[in-house]
């Protein structure tokens, strides 16, 4: 009875330690928005009209050694029409000097160091059938699987106001395919912070390149490319501008396309009261073709976009947002030129 009573009470102890050591921190945020959209593209009969149900939960966990390391991680569920869970989430470990190592599933550096120019709210846009690739993203030609991993620097790295980042990532030991895929990518990304008189500035920039897998021909470029952007704050007033260029690919079987493009990205946004009131204008460029064969056909899409959106109360805001987009697939106008409007609210904790 002795051996029982001692045995249950090691396991009580040993469940006791394990609840403990189980109890990480959390914390919570999400939102919800909700709003209509509407379309005009230029080369459809008819326009068009719906409603976004958006809901996003995302849970950080995150937990503090004896000797300072922080190891957090997090993971987010997204509700667009159906729940998609993303799994693209690093461990990360936050050492006591302020440098951090992100394990697995860490992403590239060179998105990392992505100017944030600033963007119109609002969820509208105009969604034609065109095959036009132009691209839209600063960092459209940074790349990485999910076997990688991603330094970051503590700041004033080196000189006041500067961090970095670098990143590898290898093969995720899948067979070749004729859907082309990254194999491997290296990336590294800077961002430095001044001010010159009352205008805080953040100049950023990245650098990456990875290698295209597959089991045909392939591309003449592999995925890779640069960017670089400033963005000024004075007072409730924000501006900010980008530029990237690169080399990409669409990934579809047995008609893979490689992209070789550009993209200019700039913005403008003021706040005063409970109102914030935002400009952005994006355009993009790119040649295309078959991989194997430097790009020769030219696609673009340039696009406007303004919007107003009013704190109503404390996480509660309503926007109203327009944009106007005019897009070339294969040097002709496409079913992706038009214009968009949209109304509606986010409720955010």
């Amino acid at each position: 009875m002795k051996k029982e009573l001692l045995m249950a009470s090691a396991l009580v102890s040993t469940l006791g330690v394990a609840s403990v050591a189980q109890a990480v921190t959390a914390t919570m945020a999400g939102s919800m928005k909700v709003g209509a959209e509407f379309e005009s593209a230029d080369d459809l009969a008819t326009d068009s009209n719906q409603v976004h149900d958006q809901s996003n939960f995302n849970i950080s966990l995150s937990e503090t050694t004896d000797g300072g390391t922080t190891i957090s991680t997090s993971f987010e569920i997204v509700d667009e029409g159906t729940v998609d869970a993303d799994d693209d989430n690093a461990i990360k470990l936050t050492f006591t000097d302020g440098s951090a190592l992100e394990l697995l599933n860490a992403g590239n550096a060179a998105s990392t160091h992505v100017a944030a120019v600033p963007g119109a709210g609002g969820e509208q846009g105009v969604g034609g059938t065109s095959t036009q690739n132009a691209p839209g993203d600063l960092d459209f030609g940074a790349a990485s699987t999910a076997l990688g991993v991603e330094w970051h620097s503590a700041a004033d790295f080196l000189a006041d106001g500067l961090k970095m980042s670098a990143s590898f990532s290898t093969d995720n030991g899948l067979a070749k395919a004729a859907i082309a895929r990254t194999e491997n990518s290296w990336g590294v990304g800077a961002t430095y912070v001044t001010s010159a008189g009352d205008t805080a500035l953040t100049i950023s920039g990245g650098v990456s390149d990875s290698e295209t897998a597959t089991n045909a021909t392939q591309a003449s470029s592999d995925k890779n490319g640069f960017h670089v952007g400033v963005v000024a704050v004075t007072g409730d007033l924000t501006i900010g501008a980008g530029y990237g260029d690169g080399d990409t690919f669409v990934d579809t079987n047995e008609a893979n396309t490689e992209i070789d493009g550009s993209v200019m990205k700039a913005g403008i946004k003021y706040v005063t009261g409970d109102l914030t009131m935002a400009l952005g204008v994006s355009a993009g460029e790119g040649k295309e073709g078959a991989f194997g064969t430097p790009g020769t056909t030219d696609d673009s899409v340039d696009s406007t976009s303004a919007s107003v959106t009013y704190a109503v109360a404390s996480g509660v805001s309503a926007v109203i947002g327009y944009t106007t987009v005019d897009a070339q697939n294969a040097g002709v106008s496409s079913t992706d030129d038009g214009s968009s409007w949209y109304i509606g609210a986010s409720m955010s904790f």
